[in-house]
């Protein structure tokens, strides 16, 4: 059957969905909230979101950035739409155009990954193709997240696993609609599988596949695998799917909440409903009683399931509200849990950490491992991308003491993904060992920019945590990594002072890694991670003590020698 039909959700433009967030909130900071229409005004707001490092100009000497971005805003809710004139006078009843919602304004407020999934549930939850601003396809109304829900639950009921793959999201679903049998879609896929299963040359069968497909739609086949990849990220977003393998799949945390989102679906009858749900966020199913009760009951199972109780006894339970206090702590317990197994099992995965490193250390973005297994560093991603393997990079050497989120700054998603890089005013990471504390900060600027930004800030927070840990027999270090670390930089930390506010001058002991050096030390001792982590400690330990001998050249030089020296030895 064909389904004559292709849809994506959000803006293929805004690939990660995330950083519509920091749009918003750097269109709160401008004058052009409400002003974004006309040439000049989408210039303006181009501008707007370059100057708050959300987007890069350097592809694009035109102002559509500022239209697409404006657009996909509008498009989920996050800002109020125009309404066409049909309408009549009716704006006012929704909003003034371009201003941010309360779904936005919700977004903007909460500072957690988890809430702000829950803003883009909302959003896709209330979010229905054909709409009275998304009118260009030619079916009856539905939900393309629910939809694609059902599918993935529906595969699970027969398969045991929700598993949907890329190529099954650029060839069926997102090609399918609610006027399709949505149980043959289902069938289809499976069949796909176990012909692609039974095929000896499988590459050429999913190119032959989307070549098909193109050629039906008149399309390009890059299409169905740009739409596929952005469905998948706004998917994710939602906080209801994961990664798993080259698919997604449901997150078992979320089941009752998934089966009550599919069953509980309400259809605006008309476009200015349609847009105040929207704008507004979607009621969910915990937002009622009866669904907050279900789901707090479910996560308190998972949790004793996993040998954690959680006691319900004098919580104050009356509302959805208070569910929603308990709920929290429910769902951060559980996140705590899951990150935990995260951390033990980076122990197995240093071959993967040292490969994307070496990404990072090249410049590229994608690599396949020795298992077949490709790893990908997003494009824009970059920065979050270092903070993060270098995070996992420690875990791996499994002797923390202080836990892995706190072990880090920056925010991870369900699939333990980075979502942005760590804020300002303090450390990137801080590492807690039996026998030290390790204070890592990384950077990909270069040159004396590298020394402006960097220079008094790590020195400040290495020295905020040599008085914390004053008198505990720890010794604070800092690690400085960067891909070229520049002289000036390097002289910086070889001087290593800061002076209290008292005019006690505090020594420091920061040491300068070029990020091929520190991925070097880390594949010789890839195999004993507890004497890496001793050799960690007296390879900084050495580089300080030659730090005053040397002028910072040779400085530099010599902190390369003995990260030669350390692999040596494995």
């Amino acid at each position: 059957m064909i389904r004559m039909i292709i849809w994506h959700l959000g803006n293929t433009t805004v690939r990660s969905p995330f950083r519509l967030r920091d749009g918003l909130i750097a269109l709160r900071n401008s004058k052009y909230e409400g002003n974004l229409r006309g040439e000049d005004s989408e210039r303006a707001f181009c501008q707007v979101l370059k100057n708050a490092s959300v987007v890069s100009l350097s592809d694009d000497v035109t102002y559509s950035i500022g239209r697409k971005w404006r657009s996909a805003l509008n498009q989920l809710g996050f800002l109020y739409p125009r309404l066409p004139a049909k309408h009549g006078n009716t704006q006012s009843s929704l909003g003034q155009i371009d201003t941010i919602t309360k779904n936005g304004e919700r977004l903007i407020s909460t500072t957690s990954v988890s809430a702000w999934q829950e803003c883009f549930l909302r959003s896709l939850a209330a979010y229905y193709i054909p709409s009275i601003i998304e009118n260009r396809y030619s079916c009856n109304a539905f939900s393309p997240l629910r939809l694609t829900l059902f599918v993935m639950q529906k595969l699970r009921e027969i398969t045991g696993d929700s598993k949907l793959n890329f190529l099954e999201m650029a060839l069926f679903v997102q090609l399918s609609c609610n006027d399709d049998d949505l149980d043959v879609i289902v069938k289809d896929i499976i069949n796909f599988r176990n012909m692609r299963e039974k095929s000896k040359r499988k590459r050429k069968y999913d190119t032959d596949a989307l070549e098909k497909a193109a050629k039906i739609y008149k399309k390009q086949s890059s299409t169905f695998k740009d739409y596929a990849d952005t469905n998948f990220r706004y998917l994710k977003a939602t906080g209801l799917v994961q990664s798993k393998g080259k698919g997604i799949a449901l997150v078992p945390d979320k089941r009752v909440l998934i089966e009550k989102l599919i069953s509980e679906e309400e259809i605006p009858d008309d476009g200015l409903s349609y847009l105040t749900n929207l704008c507004d966020g979607a009621k969910l199913p915990y937002d009622k009683m009866d669904g907050a009760k279900a789901v707090l009951e479910d996560l308190q199972k998972q949790l004793k399931d996993r040998g954690k109780k959680f006691n319900l006894i004098n919580r104050k339970l009356d509302t959805p509200a208070d569910m929603a206090v308990v709920r929290y702590e429910m769902q951060d317990r559980i996140a705590e849990l899951n990150e935990e197994e995260y951390a033990s099992q980076q122990a197995n995965k240093i071959e993967e950490i040292t490969e994307y490193i070496d990404l990072l250390v090249r410049n590229r973005n994608r690599k396949k491992l020795s298992n077949d297994d490709e790893i990908v560093i997003p494009k824009n991603e970059m920065p979050a991308y270092f903070e993060w393997i270098i995070w996992r990079a420690f875990l791996a050497i499994n002797s923390l003491i202080n836990k892995p989120w706190d072990a880090r700054q920056f925010k991870i998603d369900q699939d333990f993904l980075p979502v942005g890089t760590a804020p300002g005013g303090r450390p990137d990471m801080v590492f807690e060992f039996d026998n030290m504390v390790l204070v890592v900060e990384v950077t990909l600027t270069r040159s004396s920019r590298q020394e402006a930004a960097e220079g008094e800030p790590v020195r400040r927070h290495v020295a905020k945590y040599a008085e914390e840990f004053k008198g505990s027999g720890k010794k604070v270090f800092g690690l400085f990594l960067a891909i070229v670390i520049d002289t000036n930089t390097a002289n910086t930390f070889r001087l290593g002072e800061w002076y209290l506010a008292d005019d006690n001058k505090l020594g420091l002991h920061i040491v300068p890694v070029s990020l091929e050096d520190f991925n070097k030390m880390l594949i010789a001792g890839m195999n004993t991670t507890n004497a890496l982590l001793l050799e960690i400690k007296s390879f900084i330990e050495n580089c300080r003590a030659i730090a005053a001998k040397n002028d910072a050249p040779s400085w530099k030089r010599e902190i390369s020698n003995l990260t030669d020296s350390v692999a040596s030895k494995f």
